[in-house]
């Protein structure tokens, strides 16, 4: 009879972990979903502000803004006797661009096939 009691206290004392494990995992559950509902007014709030007519965007004094299309052509490599490190090139070692003195667009060849694979008849 005694074994059997024993077995029943433990029993409890588990049944008891569990339901205290249950509880602390709600709790943390409703603090995170708090918080979260907090954090998501709180941004809400800050950026409901309208802005101020100093604050709007202004039109540049030239007019709209156009686009400006124009051939572009690499800058070339300064010829030396010595190898030249990226710090050393005009642009740090980005590749510079200038305007091309000839603004007509490349074309394809006529009878071309465009790009590679494209499915076009190609040049023969």
């Amino acid at each position: 009879m005694m074994n059997t009691m024993q077995t029943a206290d433990l029993a409890a004392g588990r049944g008891a972990l569990g339901a205290g494990l249950v509880v602390a995992g709600i709790v943390v559950l409703a603090l995170l979903i708090g918080m979260f509902l907090f954090g998501s007014r709180r941004v809400r709030n800050d950026d409901s502000r309208r802005p101020r007519p100093e604050e709007q965007p202004r039109m540049p004094e030239g007019g709209p803004v156009r686009e400006v299309r124009e051939h572009r052509e690499p800058e070339e490599m300064p010829r030396t006797d010595e190898r030249l490190t990226p710090h050393e090139l005009k642009g740090h070692g980005n590749a510079g661009t200038r305007t091309s003195p000839s603004q007509e667009r490349p074309r394809w060849d006529e009878g071309g096939s465009g790009g590679f694979g494209s499915g076009g008849p190609g040049a023969h």
